[in-house]
């Protein structure tokens, strides 16, 4: 199965001392074991980016652009990029009008749209909640894994 990794649990590979650092690490590691092909978007390093580079007392992680371009460089190796497209644009719009998306949520439903565009059914995410809506995926927390 093909599953995109979340922003927020690129985010918790980096923080060695969270103790959900751990989970994601043996998620990811069990993950891979059983050969399946974990993918990002272009959303998810930009997000990735803008926390990373964001001072601690703003809950970030107060990186510096440097140290972030090689964390996102590390990223770009161990994940598939997926390409970015009209048709995700197309099938965000669709999906924001159907299920009646607003706000932050409407980030999430762009990572849907990816994901019905490119066929990924599965995501691992911390905010299981958030997808809970569209019932052609699966939200998998890293607990579960």
């Amino acid at each position: 199965m093909a599953i995109l990794i979340d922003t927020n649990v690129l985010l918790r590979l980096l923080q060695p001392h969270h103790p959900h650092c751990h989970v994601v690490q043996r998620a990811l590691s069990t993950l891979r074991t059983n050969n399946e092909t974990l993918y990002v978007t272009a959303q998810n390093l930009v997000e990735f980016g803008a926390v990373a580079t964001r001072p601690t007392s703003d809950n970030g992680l107060g990186m510096t652009g440097e140290v972030a371009k090689r964390e996102l460089d590390v990223f770009r190796r161990l994940f598939v990029l997926l390409p970015e497209s009209n048709s995700i644009f197309e099938e965000w719009e669709r999906l924001v009008t159907t299920y009646e998306v607003c706000g932050k949520n409407t980030h999430d439903a762009r990572l849907v749209a990816a994901m019905n565009v490119y066929g990924i059914t599965g995501i691992v995410t911390f905010n299981v909640r958030d997808f809970a809506r569209y019932s052609n995926i699966s939200a998998l927390h890293p607990d579960t894994i």
